[in-house]
């Protein structure tokens, strides 16, 4: 019988789920803060279930000679250290999707509290003013509600501000027409949202796309007097510019979940007017912390009792004996993801993965969890091999595999073709066999590129010069080849240059490139 420590405050709901599964369970709420404790007993369990209070970390990982699984009860594992669980061969579970029509919710009570100045008017009446005439609200409905970020939340916010009879648009580069309009959602672009809105909800993860996504020049472009609410990710928000733009009259009100820092203990915008503040309480209710307890007590008993994983964040599902052979294709298919992903600056509205040759014969799931996850990656952050498929379900994404023998001259090969509104463009891949995984074609032009940590992919015009122009540039910015890949349909035609590089390009080095005669396109690649 598998046994499982529970070390912080879980429910005794969550306990008895252990139990009823056939699971020996330790209800040890307290123990997760006393290390020493934690070390010294951890050794006998195949399982831990965690809130935020217990640090796993690599002496814990170290000292627990017989764990399989640890379970987080929550979205967030700061408090784990995940490589080194990987290394040892323990699954880490999460629960992301539990808290998601709390955080949904929160973001409707802090728009209405915003439109009818609710917290200020309190604050007013308390104080003995009746204030009346000064706590003018506007009503939301038949108001415009643009919401940045349509995946789970954002897709519970558009259902429940329609229920208040507003018109709600929605900007995600991952939501197809047919998902908006299952939905009830006119997608638009940035800029369009930002002038249209009279509330603005953010909804997206935290990433390099996403960061300052609301910045000085995209307040400039939002309407006159529409409203914030921000109950997605410190950061999404450039803190100093909201400030002025509430202090200028420019936004009319702004409701903040979450901060750059926190604890929020000292925020420039504490002092700026019109402004609703909380401390992060997106996922606080007694519903959604129970509801995560419990989906992590079913997760844990179900792979402890039965080997069935799910919402595991350290790819779990391929077994010992197969894993020397699936793991290069694995690695192969997750790059060439992560190639589409960040190239693709339009909604996708489907993938089609193509096994060739050996491979196909192989366990390609792993495969797939993988490339989807290399393709959300560069715009959802948080995403891991058994999320992804449901994130991109959830955007409607169609995903397609062909699986057939070997046809061409390679003895096996991955094809990914995404499938946007405007296009299909596709890049396909082999492992060769020193194991590497290789680029062998981008957008139908055949090339051979071995793909390493920083990239620069550019398309020119295939004109005599160029590659002379292109190297002098690269020298005179001190960004140093270490591998020059080229490709082209016809001569004079379009051409395809891929290059490895050593370090970062900057964002003005970029620019640079970009404006070099003949390039259509420069983009930097990280993996």
């Amino acid at each position: 019988m598998p046994k499982v420590l529970v070390s912080d405050k879980l429910s005794e709901t969550a306990v008895q789920i252990f139990r009823d599964n056939g699971v020996d369970v330790d209800f040890l709420p307290d123990v997760g803060k006393d290390k020493e404790k934690l070390l010294e007993i951890i050794g006998q369990y195949d399982g831990l279930a965690i809130r935020s209070a217990t640090k796993v970390t690599e002496k814990v990982i170290a000292a627990a000679d017989n764990l399989k699984v640890v379970g987080r009860a929550g979205i967030g594992v700061d408090n784990v250290d995940i490589p080194q669980a990987t290394a040892k061969g323990i699954i880490v579970m999460n629960t992301p999707f539990g808290n998601s029509i709390t955080t949904a919710e929160h973001a409707i009570s802090m728009m209405l509290a915003l439109a009818r100045q609710i917290p200020a008017a309190d604050a007013s009446t308390r104080a003995g003013k009746w204030e009346k005439s000064k706590f003018m609200g506007v009503e939301v409905t038949s108001k415009t509600l643009g919401i940045i970020g349509c995946g789970n939340i954002g897709a519970i916010v558009a259902d429940r501000a329609q229920g208040l009879k507003m018109k709600v648009i929605a900007f995600d580069p991952f939501l197809t027409p047919e998902r908006a309009l299952d939905l009830g959602v006119e997608k638009v672009e940035l800029d369009e949202l930002l002038a249209r809105a009279d509330f603005i909800s953010l909804h997206t993860p935290l990433t390099d796309a996403t960061r300052g996504i609301i910045s000085a020049e995209n307040i400039a472009k939002m309407k006159k007097g529409a409203r914030l609410i921000n109950c997605a990710r410190g950061g999404l928000v450039d803190e100093v510019a909201l400030k002025e733009a509430l202090e200028n009259g420019k936004l009319a009100g702004a409701a903040m979940d979450v901060f750059e820092v926190e604890p929020a203990t000292d925020n420039p915008l504490f002092d700026a007017p019109n402004l609703i503040c909380t401390p992060h309480l997106g996922a606080s209710t007694t519903e959604a912390q129970e509801n995560v307890a419990l989906q992590v007590a079913e997760q844990m008993s179900a792979y402890l009792m039965h080997g069935a994983i799910s919402n595991a964040l350290n790819f779990p599902s391929i077994s010992a004996e197969e894993a020397p052979r699936i793991m290069p294709f694995v690695k192969l298919a997750e790059m060439l993801g992560s190639f589409a992903g960040q190239l693709t600056e339009s909604g996708i509205k489907g993938v089609r993965i193509e096994f060739e040759g050996h491979v196909a014969d192989l366990n390609t799931k792993p495969m797939v969890s993988a490339l989807l996850t290399g393709v959300l990656k560069p715009l959802l952050g948080d995403v891991n091999m058994v999320s992804a498929p449901v994130l991109a379900k959830d955007r409607g994404m169609h995903v397609e595999t062909v699986n057939r023998e070997q046809q061409g001259a390679y003895e096996n090969y991955i094809r990914l073709t995404v499938i946007t509104e405007r296009q299909e463009r596709s890049v396909a891949g082999t492992v060769f066999a020193d194991g590497k995984p290789r680029l062998i074609q981008v957008k139908g032009v055949n090339m051979e590129a071995e793909i390493t940590p920083s990239m620069l992919y550019i398309t020119n015009e295939d004109k005599p010069g160029f590659i002379g122009r292109l190297g002098t540039l690269l020298g005179n910015e001190n960004i140093n080849i270490a591998n020059f890949n080229l490709g082209r349909v016809e001569s004079g035609g379009d051409a395809i240059a891929l290059i490895n590089i050593d370090g970062e390009l900057s964002d003005a080095q970029v620019k640079t490139i970009a404006a070099l005669e003949g390039v259509k396109q420069a983009k930097p690649l990280h993996f």
